[in-house]
């Protein structure tokens, strides 16, 4: 990079601190998880219409993304917050602190945001409740093992390097793939079943 540019990327960082500090950084964390879960189920939304003639984006969808996500992100703010109190842990000399935070976060906080994603858009969507519970039902365990083929190792990393105030954001900058992966495993067409001998 040329010497002028690291004026600007440092005055990019410089402008970008407050909202990682005190009070703001609830919001960032709350707007860029809106954001992140709308932005996926934007690229969802793009493979499926060169996929499938004839469908259109649905702003719609991808609002209820946005409302979605953003509940989610006070939540994840405060559990960081949390789980930093009650197992302590920076770098590799607390590694088994950060393996049970790992733990924690995989059999707590994943199978409860799961559960969220489905109830919250079904009731978003004005599934009754008890069709969210089916929908959860049927797709939980393949959301769940996903889950634990991607996020364990993300989240080791998260709470080996990253500060805290950067750990949502982190995650978020990852949560675009995951997210297009949580739309496609919400919105995804059933497949035709397989015509039976003697039909």
């Amino acid at each position: 990079m040329a010497p002028g540019s690291w004026r600007w990327v440092r005055g990019v960082w410089a402008a970008g601190q407050p909202l990682f500090q005190g009070r703001a950084l609830l919001v960032t964390n709350t707007l860029g998880c809106g954001v992140l879960m709308a932005a996926g189920d934007g690229a969802r939304q793009a493979w499926e219409i060169r996929a499938r003639p004839g469908q259109t984006f649905s702003p719609q969808r991808s609002a209820r993304m946005f409302a979605v996500g953003c509940s989610m992100g006070p939540f994840l703010h405060y559990w960081y917050l949390w789980l930093d109190r009650v197992l302590p842990a920076a770098g590799l000399r607390s590694l088994p602190n950060v393996v049970r935070k790992v733990l924690v976060d995989q059999l707590v906080a994943s199978p409860l945001l799961g559960a969220w994603y489905f109830l919250g858009l079904g009731c978003l969507e004005g599934q009754t409740l008890n069709q969210s519970c089916q929908e959860l039902q049927d797709k939980f365990w393949e959301f769940y093992k996903a889950d634990w083929c991607v996020w364990p190792a993300a989240q080791l990393v998260n709470f080996l390097f990253v500060p805290p105030q950067f750990r949502v954001t982190y995650v978020n900058s990852l949560t675009l793939g995951w997210d297009t992966y949580l739309s496609y495993l919400k919105y995804r067409m059933p497949g035709t079943l397989a015509p039976q001998a003697g039909d």
